[in-house]
């Protein structure tokens, strides 16, 4: 038996003034002394679909399927936070995405009924444009974060380019992931 990747589809964040803003948001959020576990600012990104554990063999599968995808690079436009699934249940905080969430959502739903041709789950919730930045561990100082997050709706992160398309392997350890990158589509 071969050993399985846990994988995903994303857009990496290669902007390093981005990646600082993102920092520093994530250092005032711990200052809410909610119990939070952050997401290392090198490895926050854009993902467009979560594959899970899948063959070595279904690597070039995936690809084939992401460079059927239509679509020219964009840009993005990050702004907001917020949290899901509701502010009285905050599991993530994430960065939201203002422009390109529709282009996106294009790519997403390319994906989707491929993915299905080649024994993918359908994704149940519909697709939502974002970026996570700390999950939420407990109820400790749930009101703080809220508060913090409610207050910064409109935070301005900045806008990248989305050029390449990536297949991302995520090998998980007590010191969190490390991603590589397994393929790259660039139209």
């Amino acid at each position: 038996m071969s050993e399985q990747i846990r994988s995903f589809i994303a857009f990496d964040i290669q902007n390093e003034n981005i990646i600082n803003r993102i920092a520093a948001v994530q250092k005032l959020l711990m200052q809410t002394n909610a119990d939070l576990r952050l997401v290392t600012p090198k490895n926050i990104h854009i993902t467009v679909r979560f594959l899970g554990n899948i063959n070595p063999e279904m690597v070039d599968k995936v690809y084939e399927v992401m460079k059927k995808t239509k679509f020219v690079s964009f840009t993005i436009q990050l702004q907001g936070l917020g949290v899901f699934p509701t502010v009285n249940y905050p599991r993530v905080v994430w960065a939201g995405i203002t422009l390109g969430a529709g282009q996106l959502k294009s790519i997403f739903e390319q994906l989707e009924p491929m993915l299905h041709d080649l024994g993918f789950v359908p994704e149940p919730e519909s697709f939502n444009a974002h970026l996570t930045i700390a999950r939420v561990r407990s109820g400790t100082n749930k009101q703080r974060l809220v508060d913090f997050v409610t207050r910064h709706q409109e935070y301005e992160f900045g806008t990248i380019k989305a050029s390449s398309l990536r297949l991302k392997g995520s090998q998980l350890s007590s010191a969190g992931p490390t991603y590589t990158t397994l393929k790259e589509y660039c139209p």
